[in-house]
């Protein structure tokens, strides 16, 4: 099946066309042909897909796995959703907690391995109900640390943490208000959108830099994420390379990033600024910086000079492997349980798509390739090899999916700008996120908050933040009617 269109001019535009189905478009009217649906499409993880819907729609092991892998699976699943505990403790298993964290385990942010929200607020000042745990702040100042990175705040270190073991300050706590910002589509709808402004307030160890940049980050679904490892590095440098060649200004670019385990630089794919390059890292910076875990990689506690209570606290690091004295660098977590964890995110499956013969749903879909909406959420792909290539049941290795994204950097405008760079993105790029899983997001986690800090309160919203390089999709979106507008948002929630 093709898109009836004009000779093709690019390998994005040909991948793009290939995906959507059978369909065409003259402005935003009419369907030159009826829509059809999508080969392959319901089943968006390959051979991994599940069905599934509801509150645990996000937590079942890839389709596919042998019984060995999804006992594997189970194990690594207890240590992701378990609290761990301060130390010294009995349960040597789980102890090392702190001395500064956001969370006590890594599903206190993924609930039900799902997205995050922005925390509520109570009062005029910025007060939040509940601290912020799904929403972390990367801090950093002007300048590179030795891999290129960002480089840390001499006192509050590359993240800011609102939670502490006892005996240690916190840090501090965030605090939120928003501005309100309004709108009308051409057919004179209103619309609001809400522009998050973040703060800090009781400061645990004096001011912060005075040229300090902070970006809030919110944690995504996690789905599939051993999928999107395991396609090749060439298709997407393809991708920035196609959108290099044609026209228009659509233009990503890769980020090239440090990854510890390996100790060496990669193409980024992971992350809201694509700055993490192997699940492996991401799931070891995420011990350290959200919950003060060690590990063989991540050695040290995220302890600035200026935090000396931080700096004396203990470690939980006795009895376990790689450990060496009370406060030297070792691990809390040792190899085999990290790979396991790892393991766990890995082989999460996507849940497969829903209404995928849906007349709105295929109209929505046409819709969203028209708007150019599919040259950064590139719908499909054949993964190469995943992340543990001995896998038994290779259960990640050469699977058609379709996660909806490029991997790309992107400008996205100066009103999503965070002005914070992170290796190669700038201060106005942003990774464009995987669409799978979108319309379930309110069955896992409650709500339909989306973009990288939540901000967006649905589908709609999250495409009317957009900007720079998709001014002009969010133009057209502008200019839809009303039921042009639905069937778009009902195709994205179907993914």
């Amino acid at each position: 099946m093709q898109l009836l269109q004009a000779k093709p001019r690019q390998r994005t535009v040909r991948l793009a066309a290939a995906s959507m189905g059978a369909m065409a478009l003259v402005g935003l009217g009419a369907l030159v042909a009826a829509p059809q649906p999508d080969p392959l499409g319901e089943k968006t993880g390959g051979e991994t897909t599940v069905y599934a819907t509801g509150r645990n729609a996000f937590s079942f092991p890839a389709a596919n796995l042998e019984d060995a892998e999804r006992t594997r699976f189970v194990i690594g699943n207890s240590f992701f959703k378990r609290n761990w505990v301060e130390a010294p403790a009995s349960t040597k298993a789980r102890d090392g907690l702190g001395p500064h964290f956001i969370a006590r385990s890594c599903g206190g942010c993924h609930v039900q391995d799902g997205r995050g929200e922005p925390p509520e607020i109570f009062n005029r000042l910025g007060e939040t109900k509940d601290p912020t745990v799904a929403l972390l702040i990367r801090l950093s100042i002007p300048g590179k640390d030795a891999h290129g990175g960002p480089k840390p705040d001499p006192v509050y270190g590359d993240q800011f943490n609102n939670a502490a073991i006892q005996g240690v300050k916190p840090e501090g706590r965030v605090t939120l208000r928003y501005e309100t910002i309004k709108g009308k589509f051409a057919d004179g709808t209103p619309y609001t959108l809400q522009k998050p402004v973040y703060g800090f307030a009781d400061l645990g160890y004096g001011p912060m830099h005075p040229d300090i940049m902070s970006s809030p980050r919110i944690a995504p679904q996690i789905i599939g994420v051993g999928l999107l490892e395991a396609i090749a590095e060439a298709d997407i440098l393809a991708n920035a390379a196609d959108q290099a060649a044609a026209p228009g200004p659509i233009k990503g670019q890769a980020n090239k990033v440090w990854d510890a385990p390996s100790g060496s630089t990669m193409t980024g794919r992971f992350g809201w600024k694509a700055n993490v390059a192997t699940i492996a890292h991401q799931t070891g910076g995420a011990f350290l910086g959200d919950m003060g875990i060690t590990s063989r990689h991540f050695p040290n506690e995220a302890c600035t000079p200026a935090q000396k209570d931080c700096l004396a606290a203990p470690s939980g690091q006795s009895g376990k492997e790689g450990a060496s004295v009370q406060g030297q660098p070792g691990v809390e977590i040792d190899d085999k349980t990290l790979a396991d964890v790892i393991f766990y995110q890995a082989t999460l499956a996507p849940p497969a798509r829903r209404n995928v013969n849906d007349t709105q749903v295929l109209r929505g879909q046409a819709l969203f390739a028209q708007a150019q909406c599919a040259t950064c959420h590139r719908p499909s792909y054949v993964t190469k090899e995943g992340p543990f290539p001995t896998l038994s049941s290779k259960a990640l290795n050469g699977q058609r999916i379709w996660p909806y994204t490029d991997l790309l950097l992107h400008d996205m405008g100066e009103r999503l700008a965070d002005n914070r760079p992170d290796f190669g993105a700038s201060g106005r790029q942003w990774k464009t996120p995987p669409l799978w899983g979108t319309g379930l997001i309110k069955d896992v986690n409650g709500h339909t908050r989306l973009l990288h800090d939540g901000r967006a309160r649905g589908v709609l919203e999250a495409v009317l933040w957009h900007g720079g390089e998709a001014e002009a999709a969010k133009d057209q979106v502008l200019k839809m009617k009303k039921a042009d507008r639905d069937a778009l948002v009902k195709f994205v929630e179907s993914l």
